[in-house]
């Protein structure tokens, strides 16, 4: 039999997977008393550990939400999932967690065993992050605290919004999802003002509070990162192009990132990729890798650069 010490870390470890234990099955876990069990759950609500209990043939103990945050049991795994994650957060897009991230992070390192911490400096030692080609925008937290609570209890929200023309309006909004894509962060919302859904780059607007009433759920007409896929990054391209493409709609979605357009079929072997980018070069890259026969009739200035690429390409292997 365990000591009372590290039976109640076992019991704790256990009462934090998400399910519920019944008595019995804690015991024989244990190899105790149910009546163990029962004085090692008070132990802990008296460490401050919230143990909910359910009566019942199907009742048995969960670990519950209270009001302080207790010490967590992580195994190593987790430990180590953990710690890269606030490594990752620390240089993230979401401003204002850096510092929270760090000091989390030294926290967590203080109390790792030896074994764990190697880990953990090893891959900040050896690893290096490649700078991107521009800065992502970059996002508040507490603006993202704010729309995921109005997404949760369902209350209009009104923000200040920057389109990407320059121009300034006043949005009235039922928000319903946050959508976080490469380096940027959009909203899913149903536009009040407008009658239609909406998607907003989250960097471009300002919340504005309080908050509105409350408003009954609409069903979402379709997948929202299909939404956001199609709709925001079509919008924040500067070149756009439809290309006819001479393989079938499956094949060329396999061959894609998401981020690069959509495909829309016209037969069994033949469909159009609508994509675009910031620049004719980017644009004939990805039409490129596609390795598939393609045709494009506009833009002209990414029609007259595939003939320079061609010319270029001819002349290298002359």
């Amino acid at each position: 039999m365990l000591e009372t010490s590290a039976r109640l870390l076992r019991l704790l470890s256990l009462l934090q997977t998400p399910r519920d234990w019944t008595g019995t099955e804690l015991a024989e876990r244990l190899e105790v008393s149910a009546r163990t069990i029962r004085n090692d759950v008070e132990r802990l609500r008296a460490l401050g550990y919230p143990v909910d209990a359910t009566r019942g043939s199907v009742g048995g103990y969960r670990l519950g939400a209270g009001a302080d945050l207790p010490p967590l049991l992580l195994d190593d795994e987790e430990a180590v999932a953990v710690a890269i994650g606030l490594r990752t957060a620390a240089g993230g897009t979401i401003a204002g967690v850096e510092e929270t991230s760090l000091r989390a992070l030294a926290k967590l390192e203080r109390v790792l065993p030896s074994r764990l911490r190697r880990r953990v400096n090893a891959l900040q030692a050896y690893t290096v992050p490649v700078p991107r080609d521009e800065p992502g925008p970059r996002v508040a937290a507490e603006t993202l605290t704010v729309l995921t609570a109005c997404c949760r209890d369902r209350e209009v929200l009104r923000f200040g919004y920057l389109t990407h023309d320059g121009s300034e309006s006043v949005r009235k909004v039922e928000p319903y999802r946050l959508v976080n894509w490469g380096r940027r962060w959009y909203l899913v919302a149903w536009d009040l003002d407008r009658g239609d859904w909406r998607t907003f780059r989250v960097d471009r607007l300002t919340p504005r509070v309080p908050t509105g009433p409350r408003f009954t759920a609409r069903e979402l007409p379709e997948d929202v990162t299909d939404r956001v896929r199609r709709g925001v990054s079509s919008a924040a391209w500067r070149y756009r192009a439809e290309v006819t493409v001479h393989a079938s709609a499956e094949e060329v979605t396999a061959r894609i990132n998401p981020a690069v357009g959509t495909v829309e079929a016209v037969d069994a072997n033949t469909c159009v990729l609508h994509t675009g980018a910031d620049t004719i070069e980017t644009m004939a890259v990805h039409l490129g890798l596609l390795n598939l026969p393609f045709r494009v009739t506009e833009p002209p200035q990414l029609v007259d650069y595939l003939r320079e690429l061609a010319d270029r390409y001819r002349d290298a292997t002359g």
